[in-house]
């Protein structure tokens, strides 16, 4: 079985869009047996999404994982757009909903979750205290927005108030729970996802976020660094390292290419960005 691998195609993003659609087209003249979308394909407002998926023309078995862009929407509730609008559109252009659908071939199962954070990848030397992390906001952008003021407070060290970032997933994801508990559902369904393919031998696994620190890109500038409590969490990658079956871990998110042996298992950042879409393969 040969598996072809992408993320990040970002198809309604105008700079990302025509590499997007230079992707799709090797997608399309490289064949394979099964093809594994791990997230931000395309963000759900709007036709998008639907225009990328159905430029895809792939006779095998198609798997779909949302990203955290998938999640961006002017409504109200994303649990409701989690849930069910795009597992139904998704399905709608022939697609697998992976998040709650495994995949098993013969004696080989493919798993997947859009993942999440917890902040942990967030580096102590910023200073910068919990509460901006979850309100997705920086303390120098905090200072700039009465929304968030009261976020400041004399244990902000100095060097943390010159660090100007927004998260995007604070102004267009709604998921009604916090963070750290939208992951522990999305580590239990990747549990529950694992124990559906008992019969399974061999394992590969997706997640849209970073599930190891290996694969995190390097430290650069603060605001760069802030960034990093977003891209995901360990915790997501022990649940792989669990299971003696997971042989191969794909994720994407971050936009940079990393691979690294850990423990029992290969794990793979795909490493497509806006300015460059990698398509992977995968011969089990």
């Amino acid at each position: 079985m040969r598996l072809v691998v992408t993320a990040d195609l970002h198809f309604n993003h105008s700079r990302s869009r025509p590499l997007a659609e230079e992707a799709i087209e090797r997608i399309n003249a490289g064949g394979g047996d099964v093809l594994l979308l791990v997230g931000d394909t395309a963000a759900a407002d709007g036709d998008a999404l639907e225009k990328a998926l159905s430029l895809i023309r792939f006779s095998g078995p198609k798997l779909f994982l949302c990203g955290n862009h998938e999640l961006w929407s002017q409504a109200d509730d994303t649990r409701e757009l989690f849930e069910t609008t795009l597992p139904r559109r998704v399905r709608a252009l022939g697609w697998r909903w992976l998040e709650t659908d495994p995949f098993v071939a013969g004696d080989v199962a493919l798993v997947g979750s859009v993942g999440w954070y917890d902040y942990t990848y967030a580096p102590p030397s910023l200073g910068v205290p919990r509460r901006f992390y979850a309100a997705k906001v920086s303390p120098a952008a905090a200072e700039r927005s009465t929304a968030h003021a009261h976020l400041l407070g004399d244990d902000v060290p100095p060097s943390a108030r010159d660090i100007f970032v927004r998260w995007n997933d604070g102004k267009f994801v709604r998921l009604g729970v916090t963070d750290e508990a939208f992951l522990a559902e999305r580590l239990d369904g990747l549990r529950k996802s694992l124990v559906a393919c008992a019969a399974a031998t061999r394992v590969i696994a997706a997640v849209h976020h970073v599930p190891f620190r290996q694969l995190l890109p390097p430290r650069h500038t603060p605001a760069w660094d802030f960034g990093r409590a977003y891209l995901g969490s360990e915790s997501l990658g022990d649940v792989f390292l669990q299971d003696p079956r997971v042989t191969n871990v794909y994720c994407g998110h971050s936009h940079f290419a990393a691979e690294a042996t850990i423990g029992h298992l290969h794990a793979v950042n795909i490493g497509s960005g806006y300015r460059e879409k990698r398509v992977l393969t995968l011969d089990v």
